[in-house]
C-alpha cells in the first residue's frame, strides 16, 4: 500500500509531514519487509517543500507542482492560480492511481490543495491535520469532506495529541522562580520581541536573570552587540538544533504563537507569554496563544499593547501553577498516533 503526503509551503505545515513520516518509517521497522507502507510526497514549487523534502530518501517518489496561493491574488493572478490548481489536480488523479494510493494525508496549505481534492475525486480515504486553533482557508473548505480530521484544539477530534518530538516531553520539569528567560521570535526573527528583550535586559540582568535569545539568523550581529553594549552576557542565535535543551533551561518563555512552537512548549511545561504574528492568517497564532490563555495556562499581549511594566512583573510570579497544568493537557505520542491512524488504511 501507499500513504500520499501533502501540503506545506510553510514550516509549520511540514513539519506535521515530517513528524508523522518519521513515526511511519518507525512501524515500517516495527512491522518488517512484508508489510511495509511506501510513502509519496506531492507539494509545491514554491515555498520549503522541496527543501524540506526534496533529498528526502523516507519518500518513495516526490512531486511538487508548479502551483501559488489563490488568497492575495488579484483577479488575473486568481484565474492563473486556479487553472495551475486544476492542472495539479489532474496529475494528483494520476498519482493516486499509478502509486495505488490507499489513504491522502494533507497538512493543508495550497500546497495541499490539488491532492486534497482529488481524493474526493477518486474516493481515496483524505485524513486532515490542521495545526491551528483558526483553520487555514483550504482545510476549513475540506473538512466536511474529510474521513478523520484532526486538531488538537477540537474536543471531537479522534486524537487531540499534537506532534512534537519525544525530546520536548523528556525534558519537561515544573518551574517555580524565573531563573532563565527565552526569547524566541522563530529562526528568522520577531523585531517586536527583540526590541522588548532589549528594553527590559538590564532589569533581567539585575535580578540576575539569564537570557537566551534567539534573535533571527539576519539579527545574531546587531543583537549581541546590544547585549554587550550593556554589559550583559547573553546566549543569542538564529537557527539551532538546540531549541529543545534551551526551552528545558528556561522558566519562562517570551515567544511568537506558531503551532510547533506553542506545542514544543507546553509539552516542555514551559509557561509563556505570547507575542502573536500581528500578520498571520486568519490571524491564527492569536487564536493559537488564547486556547491557552482561557485555560489560564498562559499569557498574551498584542504587539501594540506590549507593556514593559506588566511584562517584568511577570517575573515576580511563580511559575508553578501554568508549569503544571501544561503538563496535564498535552499528551504524547501524536506523531505515532497520526501514523498508526494511517497505517489501518489497507
Amino acid at each position: 500500500m501507499s500513504i500520499i503526503m501533502t501540503g506545506g509551503g510553510t514550516g509549520g505545515h511540514l513539519a506535521i509531514v515530517r513528524a508523522v513520516k518519521e513515526a511511519i518509517v518507525s512501524e515500517n521497522n516495527e512491522q518488517g519487509a512484508e508489510n511495509c507502507v511506501q510513502l509519496v510526497y506531492v507539494g509545491s514549487t514554491k515555498g520549503q517543500d522541496r527543501a524540506w523534502f526534496g533529498e528526502d530518501e523516507d519518500f518513495a517518489q516526490k512531486y511538487f507542482f508548479e502551483t501559488r496561493g489563490v488568497v492575495n491574488q488579484g483577479f488575473s493572478g486568481k484565474i492563473k492560480s486556479l487553472l495551475m490548481m486544476a492542472k495539479a489536480t489532474l496529475q494528483s488523479v494520476k498519482i493516486i492511481r499509478r502509486h495505488k494510493a490507499k489513504v491522502v494525508f494533507s497538512v493543508g496549505g495550497f500546497s495541499a490543495a490539488p491532492m486534497a481534492f482529488a481524493a474526493k475525486l477518486t474516493r481515496t480515504p483524505l485524513v486532515i491535520h490542521e495545526q491551528n486553533a483558526a483553520l487555514g482557508s483550504l482545510n476549513r473548505l475540506l473538512k466536511p469532506y474529510a474521513d478523520v480530521f484532526i486538531s488538537s484544539y477540537l474536543e471531537e477530534s479522534p486524537i487531540k495529541s499534537y506532534p512534537v518530538k519525544e525530546i520536548f516531553f523528556e525534558n519537561a520539569r515544573i518551574r517555580d522562580r524565573v531563573r532563565t528567560v527565552i526569547f524566541l521570535g522563530g529562526s528568522q526573527g520577531a523585531r517586536a520581541i527583540n526590541d522588548l528583550a532589549l528594553c527590559i535586559a538590564k532589569e533581567l540582568d539585575a535580578r540576575g536573570i539569564r537570557i537566551i535569545h534567539q534573535a533571527g539568523k539576519n539579527n545574531i550581529e546587531s543583537v549581541q552587540q546590544a547585549y554587550d553594549a550593556m554589559g550583559i552576557e547573553a546566549e543569542v542565535f538564529g537557527f539551532t538544533t538546540k531549541l529543545a535543551d534551551y526551552m528545558q533551561e528556561a522558566d519562562l518563555a517570551i515567544a511568537r504563537a506558531g503551532a510547533s512552537t506553542l506545542w514544543e512548549l507546553a509539552a516542555t511545561a514551559l509557561p509563556a507569554l505570547f507575542i502573536p504574528y500581528p500578520y498571520a492568517a486568519s490571524d491564527h497564532q492569536y487564536y493559537n496563544a488564547k486556547f491557552l490563555v482561557e485555560k489560564e495556562l498562559a499569557w498574551l499581549m498584542r504587539e501594540n499593547e506590549i507593556d514593559k511594566a506588566k511584562v517584568l512583573a511577570l517575573f515576580d510570579i511563580s511559575m508553578q501553577e501554568k508549569s503544571k497544568g501544561l503538563m496535564e493537557i498535552v499528551e504524547r505520542n501524536g506523531s505515532s498516533s497520526i501514523a498508526k491512524l494511517l497505517c489501518k488504511y489497507r
